[in-house]
């Protein structure tokens, strides 16, 4: 199955406008002046979707989607986030009970406010399941990888999935809550197809899936590298291939800031990558590297250079891994060290991707640790001709061949 850019342009789009009609609900039913954040389709894993509430008590109301539409959607919030806009609807002291019932009709109302665009632009019904409440541990608030919301029957899903996901924040306030769009597969595709015209833009999905397990490996070699030089254990979490308005693509990547390198990739895939350590992390992973303690507090000159070090062999395992499944040369610029937000980082480099179109895939990976303050994320921005490219010459039997020459890095 083929689709074309166009098509994903066009569902991104539809699910920004459903989730700015579900937003538009809710301050309706609220008062709250709520905005639509970020909206991306992101082609990942199962067990990864849903990252974003990792950490937190979260509170979800689920939904089975059926007709023009078909799949799960869940409206997720950090338990005191859905505490606080409970309240707003029912002012005073509010009981569990009352928030319960708060928080399932606001989700009721939004995902009326969602479908309805959905159904009119594909001029068919789309019907939504009884709001289903659920508390969970972070990402478990949606459904079970294995099955489904509502009565339809259990069953393997796919190991990789396509999500729709849109952050909405409450304006003026340390208030963000999700909605998650997990389609069914077959159907979406199918929609994309018919949305499209299949010209040359189009990219064939079951390499996109091979491109993203591809990537995942690909982390693995590079936390393994990170390992190998600092002494840290260090281990690949998410990854996903996003699409996007480029506009939006600085602001995924947010406010905070980050210290790292950029690099510019020539050859298939071309584009930038990106290796960002958060100012803590940065600390962290550059003085496991120093011989001894460095001069100065903060984020000093020594700091750098070791993060310019970690950053190039980092670019160097991951790029090289894609050259070997790919079995082409990807070269790379000699890394630039940036310390900066992420917006100001990235947007630079977005504009450059997206001088002739309106979005762009963004290819995300994280590495972290559990043992101390240390995570790293890693952003690859393909320009659009040279992902097709990279997809038409992807042979899937050599998806698993990522591995570097680890000795020849270091």
């Amino acid at each position: 199955m083929r689709v074309d850019v166009q098509s994903f342009g066009t569902v991104n789009r539809l699910a920004r406008e459903g989730s700015e009609a579900a937003t538009a609900s809710l301050s309706q039913l609220t008062g709250i002046d709520a905005a639509v954040d970020v909206t991306r389709i992101t082609l990942m894993n199962r067990e990864d979707v849903g990252g974003e509430l990792r950490g937190t008590e979260a509170v979800g109301v689920r939904f089975d989607l059926t007709g023009g539409l078909e799949g799960d959607a869940v409206l997720a919030f950090d338990a005191d986030s859905a505490e606080t806009i409970a309240g707003e609807m029912l002012p005073g002291e509010t009981t569990q009970a009352m928030v319960q019932s708060g928080v399932e009709e606001i989700g009721n109302i939004m995902m009326s406010g969602f479908v309805d665009g959905w159904a009119d632009y594909l001029e068919t019904t789309i019907e939504h399941s009884p709001p289903e409440y659920v508390e969970r541990e972070g990402p478990a608030v949606l459904p079970d990888p294995n099955g489904s919301v509502g009565e339809r029957p259990q069953g393997a899903t796919r190991e990789q999935v396509f999500v729709f996901a849109s952050e909405i924040e409450w304006v003026g306030e340390s208030v963000n809550f999700y909605i998650y769009v997990l389609p069914e597969q077959g159907a979406l595709t199918d929609l994309m197809a018919d949305i499209g015209d299949g010209g040359s833009e189009a990219v064939p999905v079951d390499k996109l899936e091979v491109f993203n397990e591809m990537t995942r490996t690909g982390t693995a070699t590079a936390a393994d590298n990170v390992e190998m030089m600092t002494g840290i254990p260090t281990e690949a979490e998410v990854t996903g291939i996003s699409f996007a308005p480029i506009e939006d693509v600085p602001r995924r990547i947010g406010s905070d800031t980050y210290v790292g390198t950029v690099v510019e990739l020539s050859g298939t895939p071309s584009g930038y990558l990106l290796v960002l350590f958060d100012e803590e992390s940065a600390v962290t992973v550059a003085e496991a590297l120093m011989p001894t303690a460095p001069d100065g507090a903060g984020v000093t000159g020594e700091h750098k250079a070791a993060i310019e070090e970690l950053g190039n062999v980092v670019t160097s395992g991951f790029v090289d891994g894609w050259a070997n499944v790919l079995q082409t040369t990807i070269d790379h610029t000699p890394p630039e060290l940036v310390h900066d937000m992420g917006q100001a980082i990235v947007d630079p480099l977005a504009a450059q991707v997206g001088r002739d179109r309106e979005h762009a895939f963004v290819v995300d990976a994280t590495m972290r640790t559990d043992d101390v303050e240390f995570a790293s994320e890693i952003h690859a921005l393909p320009d659009g001709r040279g992902l097709r490219e990279a997809l038409e010459a992807l042979d899937p039997d050599r998806a698993d061949q990522t591995e570097a020459d680890a000795e020849g890095l270091f």
